[in-house]
């Protein structure tokens, strides 16, 4: 009997040693555990606020880009606007001034301004009145209420001012030379617009790409 309570006794510390054992490792595995997740919370929330910081950075963008396209667009537009009308006045003074230098030649080439064919009279008259008509805006600070006077005139009866048959219209012959006079001054105020609405045009292109190439850079 008392082999067996020894054996049982050996038993029994075997027995209560294992389970001393086997609850220190499962309460050591279960506060592994708990402080695994506490700490994979902690990751999940930081993940979590900086997907939320991520997000609201895209929309942010996303809203730039939309905003910076949109201005590109209006830009874009402006300019497209801009050089359509450059082009159209360009087309007009290049036109109008390549008329009154024929005008001028003309005229130059009859020093008395009489025994002019009345083709080439007709051709200075009607040079004149489309540019009256397409640039009286231009002309308004340039020519004098005289001059526009003496224009008026000389476009509705241009043989008058150049006729020579020896009647009381040869009085008009000084008034030949400011019609002259008139044509060049009309020729160099339409090429100092023409230089000036360039200059305009070549500065709004260069500011045009330059807005361009900021906007595309956000």
């Amino acid at each position: 009997l008392e082999k067996e309570a020894e054996e049982d006794e050996e038993i029994y510390d075997k027995l209560a040693c294992w389970c001393e054992t086997n609850d220190r490792e499962k309460t050591k595995s279960i506060a592994d555990a708990e402080a695994k997740i506490e700490m994979l919370t902690l990751k999940i929330e930081e993940l979590t606020a900086v997907s939320a910081r991520l997000n609201t950075e895209i929309k942010n963008h996303e809203k730039e880009v939309a905003e910076n396209q949109a201005a590109l667009d209006k830009a874009t537009a402006i300019r497209e606007k801009q050089l359509a009308e450059f082009n159209a006045e360009e087309k007009d003074l290049l036109e109008s001034i390549s008329a009154l230098k024929s005008a001028v030649t003309v005229l130059s080439k009859h020093n008395s301004f009489i025994q002019m064919p009345a083709t080439h009279m007709q051709a200075v008259s009607l040079t004149m009145q489309r540019a009256m008509s397409k640039h009286s805006a231009m002309l308004a600070g340039v020519l004098t209420r005289s001059e526009r006077k003496l224009v008026t005139s000389f476009i509705q009866a241009p043989q008058d001012y150049f006729d020579a048959e020896p009647t009381f219209k040869q009085s008009y012959a000084p008034q030949s030379g400011e019609i002259f006079g008139i044509l060049s001054q009309m020729k160099e105020t339409f090429e100092a617009n023409l230089a000036a609405s360039q200059k305009e045009e070549a500065e709004n292109q260069r500011a045009y790409e330059d807005l361009k190439a900021a906007k595309e850079a956000e």
